[in-house]
């Protein structure tokens, strides 16, 4: 006869105890995968904090809105040429001034002790140089006498030789008297002759010299007249008219040579100064377009100058406005359009958005159908304006983009829209 035989007691709890370990294992690996897969592939997110836009097929203008500040389209500036303490001011700043109006005083103690001095050392020049052109004078005067008279003895000898010829024919007088006279004839022949020699020598060098002297003396007018003025530029005149925007001066105030004293701005002149990111170095040239906005009006304009140097990541170009703009005054700020190229007519359009700073343009989240799910797709974008960017490669009309920051989840693949 068969008999039952009866389990253990202790073997039936083992038994529940393995099973429930084995639940909580597979449990805790199924958990292990899906936070691996959320953290690292897959992620969710939140769908009512994203900013998701479509892609479009439209026109794309190729512009930039700007905005930038009028400044004087020409401006000069009032240097100090001597320096010295400012001892009047006779406008005041923002004052309409015109050519050689005189703006302030200086005064330099200094400046003009050594102007005397110059005066005095020039004058006693001129002074020499005019002794000297006297003294030529005298000596030329002194050689044309000295040949006068020598002329005149002959004349005198060469009428005594004649009728001492005469009385020697007829013995009324010695031969020896007729040999001195035709000697003394010869002296002064040979006297006249050397006269003319040194007569010649002496107008050429004179001549000379007087061209020396000349230059000397005009050399010498022009820096005493150089050191008068030096006195005259203590005397501040304003070398254009305009409007004086500047003066930063102070009765008492001392001022180098050099010093920078204020500035005239002419008027009814002005050009437009914009401040643009590095990234439009390359796209930014002299006569481009520009559309500005003034007084609900659109007004053609063209870049000027393009000053390639970048500070802070900004470089800076200058719009020339028209000259018969009304109502504009310096540092005023104006809206504009950088026209950077003709506008494309079928064009992909992706909204701009945050989502450029983590990507940097190369890669979005593209929603699919149902809105559930995101994924990651590289792209490749062209030009931007201020609301799109232009899509060159990866997205087609239609599909939805996430444009909101990725900065929470830019290192998954995929995304799950909750």
């Amino acid at each position: 006869m068969d008999r039952k035989i009866a389990t253990s007691g202790w073997k039936k709890p083992l038994k529940t105890v393995l099973l429930s370990g084995l639940a909580i294992a597979a449990t805790a690996l199924a958990y292990a995968v899906s936070v691996s897969g959320d953290t690292g592939l897959r992620q969710h997110v939140s769908k009512q904090n994203l900013s998701i836009s479509a892609v479009q097929q439209g026109v794309f203008q190729d512009t930039l809105a700007v905005r930038g500040q009028v400044v004087p389209k020409t401006t000069v500036y009032l240097d100090s040429i001597a320096g010295g303490q400012v001892e009047e001011r006779l406008v005041e700043h923002g004052d309409f001034v015109e050519k050689d109006q005189p703006l302030l005083r200086l005064s330099n103690t200094s400046l003009q002790l050594e102007v005397m001095s110059r005066e005095a050392q020039a004058t006693e020049q001129l002074n020499f140089l005019r002794n000297t052109q006297m003294t030529m004078e005298t000596n030329r005067l002194n050689l044309r006498r000295d040949l006068l008279d020598t002329e005149l003895q002959i004349r005198q000898l060469k009428r005594r030789l004649t009728q001492t010829e005469q009385l020697l024919a007829k013995k009324l007088v010695a031969s020896d008297t007729l040999t001195q006279i035709r000697e003394d004839l010869q002296y002064f022949e040979q006297r006249r002759q050397l006269t003319l020699e040194q007569q010649a020598q002496e107008n050429s060098i004179r001549q000379q010299q007087l061209a020396q002297l000349a230059d000397s003396a005009t050399m010498l007018e022009k820096n005493l007249k150089l050191a008068r003025s030096n006195l005259d530029n203590l005397l501040v005149r304003a070398p254009v008219s305009g409007y004086l925007s500047e003066l930063n001066v102070e009765v008492g105030e001392s001022k180098e040579r050099g010093a920078r004293l204020g500035q005239i701005d002419l008027p009814d002149e002005f050009k437009l100064v914009i401040q643009l990111d590095e990234f439009y170095l390359n796209q930014v040239s002299r006569d481009m377009p520009v559309r500005v906005q003034l007084n609900n009006q659109v007004i053609d304009a063209q870049i000027s100058k393009v000053d390639s140097r970048v500070t802070q990541s900004q470089f800076q170009v200058e719009v020339s406005l028209p000259a018969d703009l009304r109502d504009i005054r310096r540092g005023q700020s104006l809206d504009a359009e950088l026209v950077l190229g003709g506008d494309k007519t079928n064009a992909l359009l992706l909204k701009r958005g945050a989502f450029f700073a983590s990507s940097g343009g190369n890669w979005v989240y593209v929603v699919d159908a149902d809105g559930s799910q995101a994924e990651r797709r590289d792209i490749r974008l062209g030009k931007r304006n201020q609301q799109y960017f232009e899509v060159l490669e990866g997205l087609s009309a239609g599909e939805q983009v996430i444009t909101s920051a990725y900065a929470n989840f830019d290192k998954a693949t995929a995304l799950n829209l909750q």
